[in-house]
């Protein structure tokens, strides 16, 4: 052959290869979000979350992936916060305990009492959207949604009715939460850090006697077996969000981020309309089994209403930030003359 032509196609062959490797930064743009949860497998959360997985696949073409990590098999929520920022999990579907690491206006949903309905929860929600959503991402963390995983009641071994009977119990908190501790300790309670994934069996133990908690996971996590008495009182709401680390999320077409953004925001809606209520249910199937629902006279109510007088000037800077514990008793004046 020919030498000239023989170098003519050792150069084509030369000008294709290197147009392979210029294409494959272009073909590989499949992203694989890892993204850890709490929630058990088999529940109304992480089926979310599975939802939210393959409507991602579908409508970025199978561009963006979603490999799930339920029941705390990556830690609690701070372990997953930790692990979000050293790179070895992209995302996490988490409670405002978890949120709290990144953004302190979500500390906003710890003050008790202070939410009795939904439309409260709406209303503070609404006046702290911008904080809530432009501090998340400040912090590198994007924000795709934000719904509620319920009411949190106090679950206990024996019957509690007053603060006083409060006392009487070790009282289950966040490992790691030691502004929480403080305070409990300082109005004369029995607080016991622990990570939630050793909840059961600290109750087991007889390590925790009480936590206050959402039915929906004290029924999926078996906890009513032994904490089998619930007082009828709304203590907290319990909001969780979905977020991807941002150096991930900046990783991902501009055009999928708008169309994932959509998905998210339609699914977790959706989740919300169906599964508010969702743990009066739960509560009904608890009682089947053995749960016991302890009412409060009016009397009673009132005890746990004037605790609450007496510790709001210590939440201030210590269980909830001072700028967002500020604004947020500036939005319940609002709310209370609505």
């Amino acid at each position: 052959m020919n030498f000239f032509i023989r170098l003519n196609i050792i150069k084509k062959s030369i000008l294709f290869c290197l147009f392979l490797v210029l294409l494959q930064p272009l073909a590989a743009k499949k992203v694989i979000i890892k993204m850890a949860t709490l929630a058990p497998e088999g529940t109304e959360w992480h089926g979310l979350l599975v939802e939210l997985g393959q409507k991602w696949e579908k409508v970025t073409d199978g561009d963006v992936r979603l490999r799930i990590y339920p029941g705390g098999v990556v830690g609690d929520e701070r372990d997953m916060i930790r692990k979000m920022r050293i790179g070895q999990i992209q995302g996490a579907a988490i409670s405002n305990e978890g949120m709290t690491e990144i953004n302190p206006y979500f500390s906003s949903f710890y003050m008790p009492l202070l939410y009795q309905s939904y439309d409260e929860v709406d209303f503070v929600r609404d006046q702290l959207s911008n904080d809530l959503y432009a501090q998340t991402e400040k912090n590198g963390f994007k924000l795709l949604a934000m719904v509620d995983v319920g009411w949190a009641y106090w679950f206990s071994s024996e019957p509690i009715y007053t603060p006083k009977d409060l006392k009487k119990n070790k009282i289950f908190i966040w490992a790691g939460d030691y502004k929480s501790a403080q305070l409990y300790e300082k109005h004369g309670y029995q607080p016991i850090p622990l990570a939630m994934t050793d909840v059961l069996s600290g109750l087991q133990t007889g390590l925790i006697t009480s936590i206050g908690f959402n039915p929906m996971y004290a029924l999926s996590q078996q906890l009513f077996g032994i904490a089998d008495n619930m007082l009828d009182m709304k203590w907290g709401n319990l909001t969780a969000a979905i977020i991807v680390d941002l150096r991930a999320w900046n990783r991902i077409d501009k055009k999928n981020q708008i169309l994932m953004m959509e998905v998210a925001n339609e699914i977790g809606k959706g989740f919300q309309e169906k599964n508010r209520y969702e743990s009066d249910k739960a509560v009904g199937v608890m009682q089947e089994y053995g749960l016991k629902v302890n009412q409060l006279s009016p009397d009673q109510f009132n005890e746990w209403k004037s605790l609450i007088d007496i510790m709001t000037p210590d939440f201030r800077g210590t269980v909830i930030d001072e700028k967002a514990f500020d604004r947020l008793m500036e939005i319940r004046k609002e709310m209370e003359s609505n």
